[in-house]
């Protein structure tokens, strides 16, 4: 998988090489209008309520080292 600095510069070279006015402009009014926008992501109730549950729990002390988390998850997988 490309990373995000790779895939830029693949554009930014690709870029450079266009010599068509009209399709640079497109190009730019595509570019700016899309990072003008902001997505609002609207939760369902069942995610706020899994949201408030896990805050909950931070809040009670119940939580368990990303170790731990680890090792359950391999013997959930071993029982498989």
């Amino acid at each position: 998988m490309a990373t995000v600095d790779k895939i830029r510069n693949g554009l930014i070279d690709k870029i450079l090489t266009i010599r068509n006015k009209e399709f640079l402009e497109a190009l730019d009014k595509i570019i700016s209008s899309s990072s003008l926008e902001t997505e609002i992501v609207e939760l369902s109730d069942e995610q706020k309520q899994m949201l408030q549950m896990g805050e909950n729990d931070i809040a009670n002390g119940r939580l368990i080292s990303q170790n731990e988390m680890d090792k359950r998850n391999l013997k959930w997988l071993n029982t498989m």
